[in-house]
């Protein structure tokens, strides 16, 4: 009996099993490098969640330590932005990811840049609450509060999508859209007739407005989330353009 065959079997052997280590151990660094991404814009999410709730309440409460609380913690959600950013260069330059893997990278990225613009439209929001409490106070700031706890929801969901993939619930959030619009439209209504009946309240008035504004601007982000996620799962933009109810562009009051 040979040995040839036995011997070439044992080395194919061994070159099979030298292959599979490396290749098992770099797919392994690549989940974990990609844990960290995924670790980061979660945290990312949950501080964004807190900015917009604790500045709608700084608001609503007229708390100028609440105002300043959310001010300071935006640096925060900035620092992780830049460290997401330095994760997805990693990644990037030593994993070259292809198709699906490049898609949850890029993802990360985009969401992370969103994440952080509504940290900024909160941090907005809690600065025009300090000049509010220098003013008479406004029963419509109550309106505040729908429309802030909606945003806060959003966020809450997509980011629920974001951990199961599921590109079913990501379209219900950006669905959630338009009925933000449609809240801020009619707060933006109130405001200006409101305005036109007490002048003494325009400068309180105007400040609401941008308040909502920046609201209804982490609403949008939120969507853009939600449509990122839809391009992670399935490869393809979405091909309808997302509603949209927002018509105060366009809107004038007359006096009565």
């Amino acid at each position: 009996m040979t040995l040839t065959p036995v011997i070439t079997a044992e080395v194919r052997s061994v070159d099979e099993k030298a292959s599979v280590v490396p290749t098992r151990h770099i797919v392994t660094a690549f989940d974990e490098q990609l844990n960290v991404l995924h670790g980061m814009v979660r945290e990312m999410a949950r501080l964004a969640g807190e900015q917009i709730t604790d500045a709608v309440a700084a608001i609503t409460d007229r708390n100028a330590d609440l105002a300043g609380a959310v001010m300071g913690r935006d640096a925060q959600l900035d620092a992780l932005e830049q460290k997401v950013e330095a994760q997805v260069v990693r990644v990037l330059a030593l994993r070259h990811p292809k198709a699906n893997d490049l898609r949850v990278v890029i993802a990360g990225l985009r969401i992370a840049n969103n994440l952080e613009r509504i940290g900024d439209f909160a941090a907005n929001v809690a600065k025009r609450s300090l000049t509010l409490q220098s003013q008479p106070e406004v029963a419509l700031a109550r309106s505040m509060l729908p429309i802030g706890r909606a945003v806060a929801d959003m966020l809450a969901d997509v980011m629920r999508a974001y951990d199961t993939n599921d590109a079913e619930a990501a379209l219900a959030v950006r669905q959630k859209d338009a009925d933000v619009d449609r809240a801020y439209t009619a707060l933006f209504r109130e405001l200006l007739t409101y305005m036109m009946e007490s002048p003494t309240r325009i400068t309180a008035c105007t400040h609401l407005l941008f308040a909502a504004k920046n609201l209804e601007r982490i609403g949008d982000h939120a969507t853009n989330i939600a449509e990122t996620l839809c391009f992670r799962v399935s490869g393809q933009p979405l091909d309808d353009e997302r509603a949209k109810d927002d018509d105060t562009a366009t809107m004038t009051v007359m006096p009565a």
